[in-house]
């Protein structure tokens, strides 16, 4: 599973032996020369960094001298998105993708993927940046369906989704002021199922690239799922359109 890599010296040794790193935390108040040459060696890598408050690092690395960084090696190996596309083709499967935008909790991401898994999702895309690390506990919390569920790293979300919708893909995103109830929405073409995060949901651009946002209703005092049950209900809406479709 994932390693987490603390201490000035480990981070920037890491960087310049070329590891395999998701993402790069750091004190946001801490200007250090050799801080600074960790954000230099990143920036060349094309490796995220994020400054974040003290108590987030410690969340972190509760028991390690972190020195004001950390940085995530991959739990998993990602995979290319073309390459899972051309499986699905091969298969003569309808495409299913899901990606995550802005989900930052690690028990949420490894529960949608653990989801994912069992729905038969083809992928789950992960941004590189605002997006919980593919560490450890979303390891554990996915019951170990990291190691089935292909998991893509995007770079720039929109451009992406663009480029899906040329490809035939239905960009589906969930929001609270969706037009239709999931429900009422049909899911069974080629789709991308778009999950924000419980606080701020989707971001506005991403929000701008859907061709449809549905809802899931609310009859209760609290307004919103938690992000992972959200997906799950909206992931098996698919399952059960595309068997009722055949």
């Amino acid at each position: 599973m994932a390693t987490i890599i603390a201490g000035r010296n480990s981070v920037a040794e890491a960087l310049k032996a070329g590891r395999s790193l998701t993402k790069i935390y750091m004190t946001a108040d801490k200007a250090s020369q050799p801080l600074r040459q960790i954000k230099a060696l990143a920036r060349e890598k094309g490796v995220p960094l994020e400054f974040v408050k003290p108590e987030a690092m410690q969340r972190y690395a509760p028991d390690t001298r972190h020195q004001d960084v950390i940085a995530f090696a991959a739990a998993v190996s990602f995979a290319v998105l073309d390459d899972v596309l051309a499986r699905v083709q091969e298969k003569r499967e309808m495409p299913f993708l899901v990606l995550l935008d802005g989900v930052e909790d690690v028990h949420n991401m490894g529960a949608v993927i653990r989801t994912a898994e069992c729905a038969g999702v083809h992928a789950v895309l992960v941004p590189k940046r605002r997006s919980a690390p593919v560490n450890e506990t979303v390891g554990k919390t996915s019951a170990g369906a990291v190691e089935y569920m292909p998991i893509v790293q995007v770079g720039n979300t929109t451009s992406l989704l663009k480029s899906l919708k040329k490809r035939g893909f239905w960009i589906i995103g969930a929001h609270m002021d969706g037009e239709n109830d999931y429900f009422h929405s049909s899911l069974t073409g080629p789709v991308v199922l778009v999950i924000g995060s419980e606080g701020r949901g989707m971001s506005r651009l991403v929000r701008e690239n859907c061709d449809i946002l549905v809802r899931i209703p609310m009859f209760g005092q609290i307004n919103s799922l938690n992000a992972s049950v959200a997906a799950a209900l909206l992931m098996y809406e698919v399952v059960r359109q595309r068997g009722d479709a055949r």
